[in-house]
């Protein structure tokens, strides 16, 4: 292989590594930890390594795969954003056939990997391509992707609770509704790095809907994640160390409302990535109370 292949060969690689978003795992995080919240409670603490492996390998499949389809389309806005003006889409670096050519090879390889489940999930896994494909879209016709974003970000856990327990208890729909709740609070986190840029090229977000009330109701939010999952631990009669969890992800919340309080894009970012140890700390919780 000559040098200049391989050159090839590497700029490509980095620019799969890119669209998917490899080098950031953060989006990985936020997806897994619901989902084994989720395959935990559902299986009284004792998931299948078979149950493990097809939703841990699945939620980083489908975390490219969305990755990949939100950049297709923004492709044409992406470059005016100071945040995504280097994407292998407006860089040059991929082709957009080339990034549908990868979310096709990313879904059947979710594909493959649904079809060893039973049929209730496989079918469930339907609405989850569904929201997975849609989000993108979205923001472009209703100041709301951060609600189908997080349906997106939820439904593996109803997938979980289906695949384990055969149906889908009130428990797990709480589950779904405090993991909605708690990523539409990161995500307008997130979207607040972008607001101004939004503004001008006219797309749609929750941080430009909730407007100066942006801060409020995320802490809103934040409250009401907080007590469905209280909720389902008296349900579930857990004890202190889940309760433990929850305080301490309420002081990680306090911290993050310190962070995005002056509105400035870094700290709003560092925010946003912040959470990502709520969901470490509240599966700790959870995995605590089953040992």
């Amino acid at each position: 292989m000559t040098q200049a292949s391989t050159s090839s060969w590497q700029n490509k690689w980095h620019a799969v590594k890119q669209i998917t978003r490899m080098d950031k795992p953060i989006g990985t995080y936020l997806l897994l930890w619901p989902t084994f919240w989720a395959l935990w409670i559902a299986s009284d603490g004792f998931p299948t390594f078979h149950h493990l492996f097809v939703f841990g390998l699945g939620v980083f499949i489908m975390r490219s795969a969305g990755c990949v389809i939100n950049d297709y389309a923004d492709r044409h806005v992406d470059g005016k954003v100071k945040r995504t003006e280097n994407r292998p889409l407006v860089s040059g670096a991929m082709t957009s056939q080339q990034a549908l050519s990868l979310f096709a090879f990313l879904i059947g390889g979710a594909l493959a990997l649904v079809l060893t489940l039973t049929f209730y999930t496989i079918q469930l896994s339907v609405i989850a391509l569904l929201l997975a494909a849609s989000y993108p879209f979205m923001k472009r016709y209703t100041h709301l992707p951060q609600v189908v974003l997080g349906a997106a970000f939820s439904w593996g856990m109803i997938m979980a609770f289906a695949e384990t327990m055969g149906e889908v208890p009130l428990v797990a729909w709480m589950l779904f509704a405090a993991n909605l709740m708690w990523t539409v609070a990161y995500d307008t986190m997130y979207a607040m790095v972008d607001r101004d840029d939004d503004i001008l090229i006219g797309v749609k977000s929750t941080a430009i809907l909730f407007g100066q009330n942006d801060k409020r109701i995320i802490g809103f939010l934040q409250l009401m994640t907080l007590a469905l999952l209280f909720s389902v631990g008296e349900i579930l009669a857990f004890g202190w160390p889940y309760q433990l969890a929850l305080v301490i992800s309420a002081g990680l919340f306090c911290y993050q409302q310190m962070l995005i309080a002056t509105r400035e894009r870094q700290p709003c970012f560092q925010a946003f990535l912040n959470n990502h140890w709520v969901g470490l700390v509240v599966f700790i919780g959870i995995y605590v109370e089953y040992l």
